[in-house]
């Protein structure tokens, strides 16, 4: 836990001295949008300051460089294999955090746009989130990070933002016509 504080204890920090910043940003983000006579200003303002807070640190994290040679896995689930494989620990942070890197975009995306907010949105958010890991990946091996720039990063990164997307499907539901949301 302390190597982890170590490495990553900054980024916490900031993550948590932004949440109070995402009150006034939604605000003055609905008020502009709002002015534009754009729809449901306060609804896509807090939709993209959360997929934004959400999103960013995570993308910090990745982007930093480690000690290490770095490298590629390009083979489909060998790096995923070889993780769970190995201390529960590991396994735990590893996954997990990749679940999490996109999850914030994947849970907005449908609150955010009715593009995203059907079933067959669904594959469109997981292609968004896919590109998006795709670019952090390339970036992390371009950059020479000392990280392992894997396929299967990509497909769980993918995997997080859609069952985020999932997770919020009350809040996005109402919006495929004929959809019926329970109380």
């Amino acid at each position: 836990m302390h190597q982890a504080w170590q490495m990553w204890g900054n980024v916490v920090i900031a993550a948590f001295l932004a949440v109070p910043l995402a009150a006034p940003a939604v605000r003055l983000l609905a008020l502009r949008r709002a002015r534009a006579g754009r729809p449901r200003p306060v609804r896509t303002a807090l939709a993209d300051v959360v997929a934004t807070a959400g999103t960013a640190p995570w993308i910090w994290m990745v982007l930093t460089p480690a000690p290490g040679p770095g490298g590629a896995g390009a083979v489909p689930f060998e790096d995923l294999r070889a993780v769970l494989q190995g201390p529960v620990q590991t396994a735990f942070a590893q996954v997990g955090g990749n679940l999490l890197v996109f999850a914030a975009l994947g849970a907005m995306l449908p609150v955010r746009s009715a593009r995203f907010a059907s079933p067959a949105g669904i594959g469109a958010v997981a292609a968004v989130a896919a590109a998006a890991s795709l670019t952090v990946e390339t970036l992390q091996y371009a950059l020479s990070l000392g990280r392992v720039s894997s396929v299967d990063d990509v497909i769980v990164n993918a995997a997080g933002a859609v069952l985020a997307a999932l997770v919020t499907r009350r809040w996005w539901a109402v919006r495929i016509p004929g959809g019926i949301v329970p109380p």
